[in-house]
């Protein structure tokens, strides 16, 4: 059985990738980073998969999300 796709949050993804803040928002307007999933009224998170896959080649995630 595979495992369930996990959110994390903002702390997380920044730990993981290593970007700032202020890089993270800029990437996700160029549409360069995934984009943040709503999970409240006041809260967002990314799918886990989503970021592990951005970490595998930050280069080549446009193109993968384009041609998918």
């Amino acid at each position: 059985m595979p495992t369930p796709d996990r959110i994390i949050r903002l702390k997380t993804v920044l730990a993981r990738t290593g970007l700032s803040r202020s890089t993270l928002y800029r990437k996700i307007a160029e549409g360069t980073f995934p984009a943040q999933l709503r999970i409240s009224v006041h809260g967002a998170g990314w799918r886990e998969s989503d970021i592990d896959r951005w970490i595998d080649d930050p280069t080549g995630w446009r193109l993968e999300r384009k041609i998918g």
